[in-house]
């Protein structure tokens, strides 16, 4: 696993926003997504993943489409005014964008509650807690898109989910008493979720599989398996088979040493009695 200092990267969302602007002048010319990609000898590919936001568009291909769909140099201006920013750091991007489309993740966390699992103020607290802190603009973005994530939880058709957690996650009081309740009332709720399943890693045991720092296995819709890990001071992004099967043994040992999702349940509520 590879872990370097990560470049700037364009904002996902204003990425979008202008593949939808490509799609829009793609079909009021006239062109399907092939027959666009055939003029301008590209794979098909690139016009699907630039519409869909997926893939930055280049300022040498935006004026060739301006060309060819007579849409008056809207694109060329629309690279040239693409944001930057610093938000998310590209393999971050990059894993959001994979979440999204998954058709299954496998997460293992700690010392926080897995981000997909957070209410807004647990989140809130956590990211206002970082150093050096975020202004409050920053870190009002940061929790929205935190928050925004977890519309995969209730999708028509959801993921396969499944959590571990160390219990310590769940007992740390992030935010104070009523956020640290509110939190394990979510979790509680959450773990009731059709294809989710939540297990606490509970402190009594001797060892675990984990003990080297959480990760997170995905499954894309076209069967590739990948993995992503943050640390403290950077992201790593793994794709090498033999570096993600090693991930994915680890997760199998995690469940068998985890309580089963029952009693993981139990231990919740012995929690919010405590509370």
């Amino acid at each position: 696993m590879n872990s370097r200092k990560l470049p700037r990267k364009k904002n996902l969302s204003a990425m979008k926003m202008l593949g939808a602007q490509l799609a829009t002048a793609r079909r009021a010319a006239g062109f399907t997504q092939r027959g666009l990609a055939e003029r301008l000898m590209v794979d098909e590919e690139t016009i699907a993943s630039i519409e869909q936001g997926r893939r930055p568009l280049k300022r040498d291909l935006a004026e060739r489409l301006d060309e060819l769909l007579g849409s008056k140099g809207l694109l060329s201006a629309g690279v040239d005014n693409l944001p930057e920013i610093d938000q998310f750091p590209l393999y971050a991007e990059q894993y959001m964008a994979h979440e999204r489309e998954a058709i299954s993740l496998s997460w293992y966390d700690a010392l926080v509650v897995p981000g997909l699992l957070q209410t807004r103020e647990y989140a809130s607290a956590l990211l206002g807690g970082r150093v050096p802190t975020y202004d409050a603009d920053e870190l009002d973005t940061k929790v929205e898109a935190r928050v925004g994530r977890q519309e995969i939880l209730h999708r028509k058709v959801p993921p396969t989910l499944s959590f571990v957690v160390w219990e310590p996650a769940l007992r740390m009081p992030t935010g104070g008493r009523e956020t640290h309740l509110d939190q394990l009332r979510n979790l509680r709720e959450q773990s009731e979720l059709p294809g989710l399943s939540l297990q606490i890693l509970p402190l009594n045991r001797t060892s675990h599989a984990g003990d080297a720092g959480p990760f997170i296995l995905l499954e894309t819709p076209d069967h590739q398996h990948l993995a992503y890990a943050e640390s403290q001071r950077g992201s790593q992004w793994v794709s090498d088979p033999d570096e993600v099967s090693i991930l994915a043994r680890k997760y199998a040992r995690l469940r068998t040493q985890a309580l089963t999702i029952e009693d993981s349940r139990s231990l919740l509520d012995s929690l919010l009695g405590e509370l």
